[in-house]
């Protein structure tokens, strides 16, 4: 189960997976139009489950993917701030 208010995937390719057929099918759901006619557009949905919602959606999704495990927000004082996390950099030392 994800966090709430996280958009981000387990993994980045799996993102990218879900990125390509999200806007994949909402291409072909217009694309085809002339060919199908109003039958392409069962593709709209499709696409637009796999960007969960919309593609502003995906693109916050993937800055979150990449982030993960890299920044943690800090709250002290009613201030919060971006840092990096401390693990990563033990992680990084022992490799």
């Amino acid at each position: 189960m994800r966090e709430s208010g996280s958009f981000a995937s387990a993994s980045l390719p799996r993102h990218l997976v879900r990125g390509g057929v999200g806007f994949g099918s909402l291409a072909a759901s217009v694309l085809l139009l002339p060919v199908t006619g109003p039958v392409s557009l069962l593709l709209a949905p499709v696409g637009l489950l796999a960007l969960r919602g919309c593609p502003m959606c995906w693109t916050v999704g993937l800055i979150q993917t990449v982030s993960r495990g890299r920044l943690r927000r800090e709250c002290r004082d009613g201030r919060c701030e971006l840092r990096k996390d401390q693990q990563e950099g033990v992680a990084a030392g022992r490799r």
